[in-house]
This record gives structure tokens, C-alpha cells and sequence, in this order.
């Protein structure tokens, strides 16, 4: 693929204008309606078959609504699984109310890529503001220049099925050197859909393994908003070049750290020696890799950091983890390393959240020779993801950072997964300092607690490593599936608090039939990410039927056009 070009589409001009508008106030809406949830959402899915050493599935009077103190409780560890697990006062009926503090609706808009995840990213050409909304098999562009008045200037669908190439996560960013806007783009192995169980599916690990195609990432030239320019491509294998096929390990994860300038950063198995992972539909245990791109023709691998206990025959070291042998734990990295401060303006320290291997500073300063300096085991919590998010917004002002993993169980059939605060002033011994607290449904919104509202309930990410502008120096926002946009004020890290949020519906019966909706992720993961634009004072909320554009007057007035130079 030389070029990627799209067609233009119409614009969406004045789409769920009254939408919008009636919810301009972005105070708690509650609606009259109660949808029934299916049948099928009030019943457990029978128990799966477990391979030997995954955890049991607790028994029911361990977990849910304790009746005496009307608190829940988490289980205290369960296998992975799908589907509905319904406790006593779980909702019946689907939520449609809309709660919000220190928020407000700026625009709404219908416009779906997937109803569970997507990935985004945001830049500026020629005057104007785009925004993809993206993942894997679909991206969506949208001109923003006024979030408003939201414009679809470009879409794609990818035939993953017959042969075209998975769009993977990527970052935009102006090279000044170059004076070009450069994309670098992520490729990486099947996480779903071919491999449902290594354990019992060997015959699928082979497929895998034997699958011909990219296993790195590629760099571009963005000409216009529609029309890319392959400028190179790299496997991250040491053992071939990006066109051998097949290659080895598992290509780069999620959106690679880089900003515009020298070095870029992504996390992945270089080859198929870092294969000591417990989850079982993944193969390897990604690591951390450096690569200078100075030249975007010819990019150069600096160094690979990783850490004992991911690579064919460091097993002595991987025993040594309480997860091993679990099954279900994911063990390495799922993003690349979070940087507070790129090297090329004199930044030391990255940090690494390397799933159920724990939390790592790391030395990045000469990214030929990256090293460990610091290490921190965080508490076993499976199932779920245990570790993928580091918010790096307030390392360099109160020497504090915060580590996140996600729910991965609908109902809260798993232990809560708390957002960790990390005080790392002492980079070789980082410690916990205490935990972001558990949002709350307010009164009005007849439950006492998220998990009674159904599916996923617990901490995404704060957002992805592009966003424009300056970050807060007092506010982190996070998105929390059935909880919404939560924003906290981590001002005072002794104290932190939740100081704003936005929870839309659960879903929109009118475009969402239960065929679709209620028997997918979707349903799951109702709030699944957020993209903060610093620079304007917006945030925009991705949800399972449509986008939010949200103002807060805690971050400032938004700007409702290009930023000036330099503001936040």
C-alpha cells in the first residue's frame, strides 16, 4: 500500500442538531422510559469448560449487593468470561437517564465506528481541525475545526476477513525538521477471532504464528486529510525484513508514542522468544522498543527493553509471580511506555505498565541503552486487565503518576480495578500512595451503585498519548464504561476527589435492536474511551450510540474554532 486514499462523503451538517440542543444544559436528564433488558441479559451463561489452573467461579453469596450495609462486593477473583452475570438488584430495564456535575452537552452526535472500542487521534492541516475515529476494520474522518458543527469529510471499510490489512493505531504529528505532518501506524497480531483458547487450541496457535503479513509499523506522509503516503515500513522481527514472510512475534500494540520529532516509541514482541503469557488467546509478552525516525525513510531500532520473565528460558523468573500457571492473567505490555517529557526536550524517565508484570521507571534517556530503574508488584487482580494505563500529566508536578488497568466482566464479575497513585520522586522506589476513589451514582439515579446498572463498570484510560494542548495541572479525566466521563481533582494527592462527570444513557434502543446491541460488546462497554482536546477545553466521550462533545467549566471556556498558539 504506496497510498491510502478515502472518498469524500457528505457532510453531516446539522445531524442530531436537536439532540444536542435539548441537552445543552448537561444536568441530569431522567427519562420516563425503562426498556426491558432481554430475557437473555437476566440469566448467567452457563459455566464454561476451565482448563486446569484458571480461577473457580465464586460462589454467588461471596459477591454482589450485601444486604446489610447495601455495598458491593467484588468478587475476589474469577476466570474470564462473557455475558451477563446478574446479581440480586441488577437493573431490568435498560438506563436512560443522563447524570452530570460540572459538565456540559456542547454537541451529540449519532455517528458510530464500533460499538465498543475505538481509537482517535487529532490534528490540524491547512486551517482546520480533523479528528479520526478509527478501528481496525473501519476509520471514520471528521473535520471539528468547530465541534459543533461536526462535517464527515472521509470514511473506509477494511475486509479483514478477505485479505486487506487490519488499520491499526496510529499518531499524527507535525515534523517541523520536515515541515510535513508524519503518521506513524501500528500492525499487530490477531487478539480475537481466530484464538479463543490456546490451552486447548493448538492447531490455532500455528495459524497464527504462520500469518503472513506486517508484524511492526509503517510511516506516512499525510498529504490531506483523506490521502496518505507510505514513506516506509518496519517489522519489529530482528530476524527479517518487512517483507520476509511470515514473521516472528506479535508487531507493535496500540497508539506509538511520538512527537513529531526524533524517536518513537511502541510496545511489542520483537519475536517469538517473549512468549511466557498466561492470557489465553494471546501468544507473547510484549516489550518496550526504540526506533529513531529522524529519517522517516529508513527508521533504525535503538534498543528493546524488557523485563525478566517474559522471554523462553527466563521461566525460573516467571514462576516467581503469584499469576503464574493462572491462566488468565495478561502479562506484559499492551501500550508503549507513557513519557512526561520526550527525550528531545531532556526528558529521563518513561514508565511502563507491563500488565500482571507490574509497574517499571525506566531510563530512557540515551534510547540506544534503555534501563530499569525502578519497580513496583501491584496487587493480583483477575480477571480483567491488571495493567495497561499510566497517567504521566502530574509527574512533573506533584511528582505523582496513576496506574490503571480495565474491567473486562460484565456485572462487575471481577475485583474492582482500582487507578493506582504512584508517588515516583524516588524513581528507583516508587511506592503507592493511595487510590482514586469509586464513583457513585447520585441519588437521583434510583441505585446506589454502577454495578446495578449492568455491564462493564470501572476505569478505561485518560485518553490517548496525542492529545493537543497542555494538560490540566489539577484535573484528570478517565472514562468508566457504565460510569461515564469522571473527572478528578488530583490536586492535592493526599485528597483526591471526583470534582465533575458526565454519564450519558446506557444506550439508544431507537438505533440499537436487541439482536445487535445487547448481545455484543456494545452493550458491555457503553462508555469505552475519551479524547481530551487541552488546547480547547473539550472533551470528547465515545459511547455505544454516538459522540459527545463535553465542556467543564473546571478545564475553561472551550474554544469553538482553531486554538491560538501555545494556549491550553
Amino acid at each position: 500500500m504506496k497510498t491510502l486514499r478515502l472518498q469524500a462523503v457528505p457532510a453531516l451538517a446539522g445531524v442530531a442538531l436537536s439532540v444536542w440542543m435539548s441537552l445543552a444544559d448537561g444536568q441530569t436528564v431522567i427519562s420516563k422510559e425503562r426498556p426491558p433488558l432481554p430475557t437473555n441479559m437476566m440469566q448467567a451463561p452457563p459455566p464454561a469448560e476451565r482448563v486446569p489452573g484458571e480461577p473457580a467461579d465464586p460462589d454467588p453469596s461471596t459477591w454482589g449487593m450485601d444486604a446489610t450495609t447495601g455495598v458491593f462486593r467484588h468478587p475476589g477473583a474469577t476466570p474470564e468470561t462473557s455475558g451477563p452475570h446478574p446479581f440480586k438488584g441488577s437493573l431490568n430495564y435498560l438506563d436512560l437517564n443522563q447524570y452530570a456535575k460540572n459538565t456540559k452537552v456542547e454537541a451529540f452526535y449519532p455517528v458510530l465506528v464500533s460499538s465498543g472500542h475505538t481509537w482517535q487521534t487529532i490534528f490540524d492541516l491547512d486551517g482546520h481541525r480533523y479528528m479520526y475515529d478509527y478501528y481496525r476494520d473501519h476509520f471514520q474522518v471528521y473535520d471539528i475545526t468547530d465541534p459543533r458543527k461536526l462535517t464527515m469529510v472521509g470514511e473506509r471499510r477494511f475486509d479483514t476477513k478477505n485479505g486487506d490489512h487490519p488499520f491499526g493505531p496510529f499518531n499524527i504529528q507535525y515534523n517541523r525538521k520536515l515541515e510535513k505532518l508524519i503518521a506513524v501506524q501500528c500492525y499487530e497480531t490477531p487478539r480475537f477471532g481466530i484464538l479463543k483458547n490456546k490451552y486447548a487450541q493448538p492447531e490455532k496457535e500455528k495459524i497464527i504464528r504462520e500469518m503472513k503479513f506486517l508484524r511492526g509499523f509503517r510511516v506516512f506522509e499525510v498529504v490531506t486529510p483523506t490521502e496518505w503516503k507510505m514513506l516506509s515500513e518496519v517489522t519489529l522481527d530482528p530476524h527479517a525484513n518487512a517483507q520476509q514472510m511470515p514473521q516472528q512475534g506479535s508487531g507493535c500494540l496500540d497508539v506509538p508514542f511520538y512527537i513529531g520529532d526524533k524517536f518513537v516509541f511502541v510496545a511489542g514482541a520483537p519475536d517469538d522468544t517473549y512468549s511466557l503469557q498466561e492470557y489465553k488467546s494471546y501468544l507473547y509478552s510484549a516489550a518496550q522498543l526504540a526506533y529513531d525516525i529522524s529519517d522517516p525513510y529508513h527508521p533504525k531500532l535503538m534498543s528493546v527493553w524488557s523485563v525478566p520473565g517474559q522471554r523462553i528460558g527466563e521461566e525460573a523468573a516467571y514462576r516467581e509471580n503469584p499469576r503464574h500457571g493462572n491462566k488468565t492473567s495478561w502479562m506484559g505490555a499492551r501500550m508503549p511506555l507513557f513519557i512526561p517529557r520526550p527525550v528531545e526536550q531532556g526528558g529521563k524517565y518513561g514508565y511502563a505498565a507491563m500488565g500482571g508484570l507490574g509497574f517499571y521507571v525506566v531510563d530512557i534517556s540515551d534510547p540506544a541503552n534503555m534501563k530499569t530503574v525502578g519497580h513496583l508488584d501491584l496487587p493480583v487482580s483477575v480477571a480483567g486487565n491488571e495493567g495497561d494505563n499510566i497517567d504521566v500529566t502530574k509527574a512533573e508536578i506533584t511528582g505523582m503518576v496513576y496506574f490503571s488497568g480495565y474491567p473486562m466482566s460484565d456485572d462487575c464479575y471481577e475485583p474492582y480495578k482500582d487507578i493506582y497513585q504512584i508517588d515516583v520522586r524516588d524513581p528507583a522506589h516508587p511506592k503507592i500512595t493511595g487510590v482514586l476513589p469509586r464513583p457513585t451514582p447520585p441519588k437521583e439515579a434510583g441505585f446506589t451503585d454502577y454495578c446495578e446498572r449492568r455491564a462493564s463498570f470501572g476505569p478505561k484510560r485518560s485518553g490517548y498519548l496525542n492529545q493537543p494542548g497542555t494538560p490540566s495541572k489539577q484535573y484528570i479525566p478517565y472514562s468508566f464504561y457504565n460510569a461515564g466521563l469522571q473527572i478528578f481533582d488530583v490536586s492535592n494527592p493526599a485528597h483526591p476527589f471526583i470534582a465533575a462527570y458526565f454519564v450519558p444513557k446506557m444506550a439508544d434502543p431507537k438505533t440499537s435492536t436487541n439482536s445487535g446491541l445487547f448481545r455484543t460488546a456494545g452493550y458491555g462497554n457503553p462508555t469505552h474511551g475519551i479524547f481530551v482536546e487541552w488546547d480547547r477545553h473539550l472533551i470528547w466521550v465515545f459511547t455505544n450510540h454516538g459522540v459527545y462533545a463535553i465542556s467543564s467549566p473546571l478545564l475553561g471556556t472551550p474554544v469553538f474554532g482553531l486554538p491560538k498558539s501555545g494556549s491550553s
